[in-house]
């Protein structure tokens, strides 16, 4: 019975959520027009509103024209501020920047740039994702600010982004507008490391520098090797590739004469599990500056080398698998 209520309650809030218009984004930007935002009494209007019928009762019964006009200049003194907070959120423009990837159940950190179209300042403006901690601040007139709001993760892979409601209060806390803004943005989100202290196939210390012949170096030049995706443009012959000779990239004494493959075969679990495992590896040799490649399925997913966008590529595979 409670579970069926719990269904009912849920299903209630899915529907009357859709009822609600929203800002949605184009090409990653969302403008708050004046049919998207809503605006209801706050708490506080309750306080103001038994001070203003008691005014007006006293004034009622001891005949009172001072207590008249005090009356009726904070009914519209509340007019005016119900117009004020709606105008504080009237056609803002919302945008996401490109969140960073983070691993799984860490805090990823989202830039939300907000600006002004309207030539006025913007006050005490409150954004946040569904369920997350708030960030406020004021944006002066026909420029813009950027909230970083936090977004907690829970799983490997691309994360959709909630929805992202700005609120405001400004100027007298009577009132409380809010607008929500739909996107379609997703942040990566990489595979949790195994906890368990793993050591790195090969007997390799990930604690270490390792052996000279897996590290990479800048010494003397020792012959050429074919491009990688990753490899750095310093270590690329260019002259090479304007010959019309192909893509190499120059090798010197000190890297790896041989590399470390993490093989999905070498793992052991459930799926998970083997992927938690090959994320620890990858994180340990890239610490310990360790030449590694990854194989997937039985198959090089990824050859061997040691620079930050190998490996970011091989978490992005393990996290996309």
């Amino acid at each position: 019975m409670l579970e069926a209520l719990q269904k009912l309650n849920h299903a209630f809030k899915q529907r009357l959520k859709a009822l609600f218009r929203v800002a949605k984004s184009v090409n990653k930007v969302a403008t708050l027009n004046a049919r998207q935002i809503y605006i209801l009494p706050s708490r506080w209007s309750l306080f103001y509103l038994l001070l203003l019928l008691a005014l007006l009762i006293g004034a009622i019964n001891y005949t009172l024209s001072l207590a008249y006009a005090a009356t009726f200049l904070l009914a519209a003194l509340a007019n005016v501020a119900m117009l004020h907070t709606w105008r504080n959120l009237a056609y803002l423009e919302v945008s996401i920047n490109h969140a960073k990837p983070v691993f799984a159940g860490d805090l990823a950190e989202v830039e939300v740039k907000v600006r002004d179209l309207k030539n006025r300042s913007r006050y005490a403006i409150c954004a946040n994702f569904q369920d997350e901690r708030s960030t406020t601040q004021s944006i002066n007139a026909n420029t813009s600010e950027i909230f970083t709001l936090p977004l907690t993760t829970h799983h490997r892979g691309y994360l959709s982004m909630p929805r992202l409601r700005l609120h405001t209060e400004f100027p007298l806390s009577l009132f409380h507008a809010w607008a929500v803004v739909k996107t379609e943005e997703k942040i990566l989100v990489y595979p949790k490391p195994s906890g368990d202290a793993l050591v790195i196939p090969n007997g390799i210390d990930p604690d270490s520098k390792g052996n000279q012949s897996m590290l990479a170096g800048d010494e003397d030049f020792t012959g050429h090797k074919t491009y990688q995706l990753g490899d750095l443009p310093s270590k690329v012959d260019w002259k090479a590739s304007s010959k019309g000779m192909g893509m190499f990239s120059k090798q010197y004494s000190g890297e790896a004469s041989t590399s470390l493959y993490f093989d999905w075969a070498q793992t052991t679990g459930d799926t998970e599990a083997r992927i938690a495992q090959l994320t620890r590896w990858v994180v340990d040799a890239q610490a310990a500056q360790l030449t590694y490649g990854l194989k997937l399925n039985g198959q090089i997913q990824f050859m061997p080398n040691n620079s930050n966008n190998h490996y970011h590529a091989c978490l992005k595979a393990l996290a996309t698998r």
